[in-house]
């Protein structure tokens, strides 16, 4: 079946209550085993579920399913839902730049690489509507235009929202912090003490004392060392 059945349980339950289908017809269009479909009708399967006509939701005609109970061997074609388009992922369009606003690209390119070079060249190109080989003609300074360019923010030039560019950086940071922490890499939290080697102080080492210790022996040492000068 090309189309899929929106709530097929509950469709399932309408069709064993309201028409003479057999257990095979309402399975195949429901996309059920015809053992569950039974299940249904003898009140041990989807007992709570409340039926749902699919006449009224746009998936069956009334003279598609009056075939279908004529002919026990006719398999029910479904209509195209009109909910289903509502229900398909939206893509999102790419992003248009304006006119005026393209010769500002690589400005705000060159402010990414100066300001977040963490950002993958794809988010970049998908957040400033670029592509990658322009992105590495500026990162190289092999674009036409490098001798003018300079880093201005995306959000001044107009090409992104500020929530947009936070979005992305916060993004990016998380990423280059799990790759991180995969590699063992771990960043500093605050400001750290240069090492001794570096800053040319040896911390073991403790300043002379000019008074040296006396003990009887030096005492006694000096005393005889005053008799014989007398």
């Amino acid at each position: 079946m090309s189309t899929d059945v929106l709530m097929p349980k509950a469709t399932a339950v309408w069709l064993v209550d309201n028409t003479s289908l057999t257990f095979e017809q309402i399975a195949e269009f429901c996309g059920l085993h015809p053992l569950e479909v039974k299940g249904i009708a003898d009140g041990e399967v989807a007992r709570d579920i409340r039926g749902a006509d699919p006449i009224a939701n746009g998936q069956l005609s009334r003279e598609e399913l009056d075939l279908a109970e004529k002919n026990a061997k006719h398999k029910l074609v479904a209509l195209k839902s009109r909910h289903a388009e509502y229900l398909k992922p939206q893509k999102k369009a790419p992003r248009y730049t304006p006119v005026s606003r393209r010769q500002d690209r690589p400005d705000a390119i060159a402010w990414f690489l100066r300001n977040h070079p963490e950002v993958a060249d794809a988010q970049l190109a998908r957040i400033l509507g670029t592509t990658k080989a322009t992105i590495d003609q500026v990162r190289n300074r092999t674009h036409w235009n490098s001798a003018n360019i300079k880093p201005v923010d995306p959000v001044t030039l107009g090409l992104s929202t500020q929530m947009e560019l936070d979005a992305v950086v916060k993004k990016a940071a998380e990423k280059k912090a799990r790759d991180d922490k995969r590699k063992g890499i771990v960043e500093p939290e605050g400001p750290t003490l240069m090492p001794a080697s570096e800053t040319g102080v040896i911390a073991d080492e403790e300043p002379e004392d000019d008074h040296h210790e006396h003990t009887a022996a030096s005492v006694f040492e000096d005393h005889d060392h005053e008799d014989d000068e007398d």
